[in-house]
């Protein structure tokens, strides 16, 4: 509808505000997999510190899934 009507100030935001959701639903997702993997509900504490510990070194942003190619990993 923004670009319809040419309104390009909003039509910007919601580009960047969508992808922003995109980005943090590829995080959120990554943490989840990860959860999976180191037990899932049935999480030890030693799987726990270890999930922790990588966390810790994860960095802030993530890349979405679209945005990523076999040549471009």
């Amino acid at each position: 509808m923004s670009f319809d009507e040419e309104d390009w100030a909003t039509w910007n935001f919601m580009q960047w505000f969508v992808k922003e959701q995109v980005e943090e639903e590829t995080l959120a997702l990554k943490l989840l997999d990860k959860m999976k993997i180191a037990g899932g509900e049935k999480l030890s504490g030693n799987a726990l510190y270890s999930l922790d510990r990588d966390m810790e070194k994860t960095p802030d942003e993530e890349r979405a899934a679209q945005d990523v190619t076999a040549d471009n990993p």
